[in-house]
């Protein structure tokens, strides 16, 4: 048998020949046939057709050509997915030539992360392992029939998105914030307009980023701030886009120790990190015209003897007092300076955040501010694994967040910011506590972060400085069922959305 495949996704309804040359629909007739349109995904796969290779015809689904063009994004990304998923099942096969003509991009996107599986087994030989001398190719390899742009986009797109769920997917002991660090430096290698700069404590100590330091105190692990500066605008001094995300490198929770029962899935606490420097990859691949600085504050969270107790009080950055109510909130408390159920509902990852926010929005007084975290298990409860949640000041960054998200499948829903929710963290000894109790943990979660982003309050007659969203990824960092082109495991979302985010930004300017 060949080692060469084809992958034609049909359209029913359509008479129109592949332009792999296969008659797709012609093929499709000699297969058994239901009472029902195929749904979307079903696969028929031939050998020897053509002539020592194989084909797989995909299936888009029931009246493909009347539905909404995102929509057909979608069904194009299931339909390839579904394909690859079946080819990568056949030992030999190595190139699959892809018929991308209905959607280059989703296909090159479906193709990609299909063909994903993380794993550390040692037979066969990982592409996974840490301490690889040289790489190992990929399974397959993917080519369109008609090269093109958007087909390339998509590949950077799907690679980025893979390299998050890479940095996720590696233990505690394999991606400790310095090890964080160095992969990121050598996956940038190479790419203009980029600097990296990596922050110690110390730095931290001067900047006074009391509540980041605070989420160190019971890890022996040095912690580290890791900042990515892209400068692809025109304009090298223009007003910079940000992101930060929390990167906490393994959560036990603290003094307030998590349950053991599923705590490794805590590996991939700093998916919120991952996330915004993959993003970040791709913008700097594309040579998108956005100037962008990325801020990730790094750490584990442990239960060490010199750890933060339930009720200390730390003051942050901004100078406002900050009670620690349960160590297992510390995600805020990293971004304020800069099972999924596990994941706090309100707790000390909360105080990581803060100071690295509002470092961000004073050192580098970007126009918006996107910050992505896998903060509380409370949105787990409310959008599960659907959709990622966000909460932002601005109306504008929200639709178009929401476009984004639309266009790639990668969706949002926002969520309230309310002051209502304030009572629950304002009531302690300080001017705030990083946990509100139960109810509403992700709303009061975000509105813990909300005081850390500097210049979200307009001055009279004059809009915000400042656009801010704050994107609770809690839910959707993990894929505990398979879809048609992602396997079980960390799903590197919302790394898609985030960069189509960008790129409509900067073709709006």
């Amino acid at each position: 048998m060949s080692s060469s495949a084809f992958i034609v996704p049909i359209d029913h309804q359509s008479t129109t020949q592949s332009a792999s040359g296969v008659n797709a629909s012609e093929l499709w007739a000699t297969t058994p046939q239901g009472e029902k349109p195929p749904a979307v995904g079903t696969v028929r796969t031939f050998y020897n057709t053509p002539t020592n290779k194989v084909t797989a015809i995909s299936s888009l689904g029931d009246k493909f050509a009347s539905k909404a063009t995102d929509a057909k994004k979608e069904l194009v990304r299931k339909s390839v997915g579904s394909a690859v998923k079946q080819l990568k099942a056949i030992d030999g096969l190595k190139d699959v030539t892809i018929d991308a003509s209905e959607d280059p991009q989703a296909a090159a996107v479906a193709a990609h992360l299909a063909l994903y599986k993380f794993s550390l087994k040692t037979k066969p030989p990982s592409a996974f392992n840490p301490n690889l001398k040289e790489p190992i190719p990929e399974k397959l390899n993917f080519l369109p029939i008609q090269a093109s742009q958007e087909w390339d986009r998509g590949v950077v797109y799907a690679k980025s998105q893979n390299f998050a769920r890479t940095l996720m997917e590696l233990p505690a002991n394999l991606m400790t914030p310095t090890k964080f660090t160095e992969r990121v430096k050598a996956e940038f290698a190479g790419l203009k307009n980029v600097e990296i700069i990596v922050r110690d404590e110390a730095w931290a100590a001067e900047k006074n980023m009391n509540v980041f330091l605070s989420v160190t105190h019971g890890t022996s692990e040095p912690a580290k701030i890791l900042e990515i500066h892209y400068k692809g605008a025109p304009n090298k001094d223009a007003q910079p886009l940000a992101f930060v995300g929390k990167g906490i490198t393994f959560d036990s929770g603290g003094i307030s120790l998590k349950p053991g029962a599923g705590m490794k899935l805590m590996r991939g606490d700093m998916g919120g990190a991952a996330t915004v420097v993959s993003a970040a990859l791709a913008i700097a691949q594309l040579q998108l015209p956005v100037n962008l600085v990325v801020v990730t504050p790094l750490t584990e969270n442990m239960p060490g003897p010199s750890a933060t107790k339930p009720g200390d009080i730390v003051y942050a950055m901004n100078g406002k007092s900050v009670e620690v109510d349960n160590t297992d909130a510390e995600g805020r408390l990293v971004l304020s300076g800069t099972g999924r159920r596990l994941l706090s509902n309100s707790i000390l990852k909360h105080v990581l955040w803060p100071d690295a926010i509002y470092y961000t929005s004073t050192e580098y007084k970007p126009h918006t501010l996107i910050d992505v975290a896998t903060l509380t298990g409370a949105m787990c409860v409310a959008l599960g694994e659907v959709f990622s949640g966000v909460f932002s000041t601005s109306d504008t960054l929200w639709e178009q967040l929401r476009v984004a998200g639309e266009t790639e499948y990668d969706r949002f829903w926002r969520m309230p910011l309310e002051e209502d929710f304030g009572p629950q963290i304002y009531s302690s000894n300080a001017d705030l506590q990083n946990t509100g109790g139960k109810d509403a943990g992700a709303c009061t979660a975000a509105l813990f972060l909300k005081p850390f982003a500097h210049g979200i309050e307009a001055e009279e007659g004059q809009e915000p400085a400042l656009k801010w969203a704050h994107i609770d990824i809690a839910g959707a960092m993990e894929a505990t069922r398979p879809t048609p082109y992602l396997e079980t495991g960390m799903t590197g979302r919302p790394v898609r959305a985030l960069v189509e985010y960008v790129r409509n930004l900067s073709s709006a300017k």
